[in-house]
């Protein structure tokens, strides 16, 4: 039984016989026969009563034609829906954590009010993660900062982060030569923290010591108290309510920024996700010098 087969049978029904719903579907009488015949046989009842010409509706052709009209009208909403160019629905986007707590939160407020139809999860990863949950289909879009997994992407710059070290008050400036004894820096796949690793790997030194920590304002309370040094967005900075306790040092230029993308699986893009694209980049603002 499919969606053709109940269109059939709504016709007959609504026509009272085979020839009036064979010029209504303009068909040839003999195939609405047989695929009433043909329904019929699938379902093992009759759904007609055959008086001549004239078909009157069985009692499970009644059952049926109840069906019938929730399932025709189902189908024609699920094309609608397919079709709609409206964003609507579901949309599963993944962040960074940096990301989802300090430039996300006034964007995406702003997307839910202009888009109220749109049912929208929000998880953090590091990009790895995040690539990976796209190609498996359990994301539909992800923020991440470049360099992104090799993968059949499509994506959208939409932030411009300034990164910075940050290390307790008073601690001694950071120059590109002086390698920390101890480092903050969240799993393994961060890619500030492969960042900050490569950059001491290109002097032929790395950190004594790397502790990993899963928030950033967690990161920073321990920086705080002198367990390490961190690299971060600045713009992470100004959620943190003890930064007049903490020492900012900037990087050496050409290695003090990082892109942002919304990226997404090639050609899984979506009302949803276009609308997002268009919003972030639109609203987005560069991180300031």
């Amino acid at each position: 039984m499919d969606i053709a087969d109940l269109k059939i049978f709504r016709a007959v029904v609504e026509e009272g016989g085979i020839t009036r719903a064979a010029e209504r579907l303009h068909r040839v009488q003999s195939n609405v026969t047989t695929r009433v015949r043909q329904l019929e046989a699938d379902l093992g009842v009759d759904l007609f009563i055959r008086e001549g010409k004239r078909l009157h509706l069985a009692p499970a052709g009644r059952v049926l034609s109840d069906y019938a009209d929730r399932l025709l009208a189902l189908a024609n909403e699920a094309r609608e829906a397919v079709l709609d160019p409206r964003p609507r629905g579901q949309l599963r986007l993944g962040a960074m954590e940096s990301t989802a707590a300090v430039r996300l939160p006034g964007p995406l407020s702003r997307y839910m009010q202009r888009y109220p139809e749109v049912d929208l999860t929000l998880s953090t990863g590091n990009p790895q993660e995040l690539a990976t949950a796209l190609l498996a289909g359990d994301l539909d879009a992800a923020l991440a900062s470049e360099p992104l997994p090799s993968a059949p992407f499509e994506r959208v710059p939409v932030f411009r982060e300034k990164l910075v070290l940050v290390a307790a008050a008073g601690h001694p400036a950071i120059g590109p030569n002086d390698v920390p004894e101890t480092v903050l820096a969240f799993e393994p796949g961060c890619p500030h923290r492969k960042r900050l690793e490569g950059w001491y790997a290109k002097r032929d030194a790395m950190p004594g010591q790397v502790i990993q920590i899963g928030s950033y304002h967690a990161m920073l309370g321990c920086a705080v108290v002198g367990m390490g040094i961190a690299l971060l967005p600045q713009s992470v900075l100004e959620t943190f309510p003890e930064r007049c306790r903490l020492s900012v040092h900037p990087l050496p230029p050409g290695q003090d920024y990082a892109e942002t993308v919304l990226f997404w699986r090639r050609g899984a893009d979506s009302p949803n996700v276009r609308a997002l694209a268009d919003l972030l980049t639109e609203d987005a603002v560069p991180a300031a010098d």
